[in-house]
């Protein structure tokens, strides 16, 4: 993979690691984040991806779908985002926006060559547009996003299941409206990866 990668201007202008993967590249389990969030250079641990340069490392989100993996029995998960920059908002640069069809489109080779050199069974995609950019790399689309959620699909091509769940930063907002609690949603996942991975 590029170590400087330059593809997308607007990114390359604003981030300040790029967000690589990271985890076991004996998982079987590829967990597909967005993008990385601004993050916070000052926290202790958890600053994010576009300051440590690592998937799903910032408080809120990463702490809570690292969690969510561990409590499952997947904690050796693989953790990488669909655009491996942060991208900024126009109008607050400390504050992510969603990454454009030409961010994700720039990024797939790098998520295409962590797929192919982790082989994993499952790609756990966390949100509509990693679940989107997993899709996309099948030449397929998306019709709804909320449909997908724990729904097992098929990627022939890329030789592995995807599993859509809620971005974790929106989950509490969509787990009730899905018709589960956390504790059921969370064993949802775990009956999902373990139906998938066995």
């Amino acid at each position: 993979m590029e170590p400087t990668c330059a593809r997308c201007p607007a990114l390359t202008e604003h981030r300040e690691c790029i967000s690589w993967g990271t985890g076991s590249l004996e998982a079987a389990v590829v967990v597909v984040g967005e993008a990385p969030g601004a993050g916070n250079p000052d926290a202790d641990r958890w600053q994010g991806g576009n300051w440590t340069g690592k998937a799903y490392t910032s408080r809120h989100s990463g702490r809570r779908i690292r969690r969510i993996l561990a409590a499952v029995g997947f904690g050796d998960a693989y953790y990488t985002n669909a655009v491996k920059c942060f991208p900024p908002d126009e109008t607050d640069p400390t504050t992510n926006r969603e990454p454009t069809d030409e961010e994700r489109t720039n990024c797939r080779s790098h998520l295409l060559a962590e797929l192919e050199t982790v082989d994993p069974t499952v790609v756990l995609a966390t949100g509509k547009h990693a679940t989107e950019t997993v899709l996309e790399a099948e030449g397929r689309t998306l019709e709804g996003f909320l449909e997908t959620v724990l729904e097992p699909i098929r990627c022939e091509s890329l030789g592995v299941w995807l599993l859509p769940i809620l971005h974790p930063s929106y989950q509490d907002v969509w787990i009730g409206r899905l018709g589960y609690d956390p504790e059921e949603y969370q064993e949802a996942i775990r009956a999902e990866l373990e139906g998938l991975c066995e």
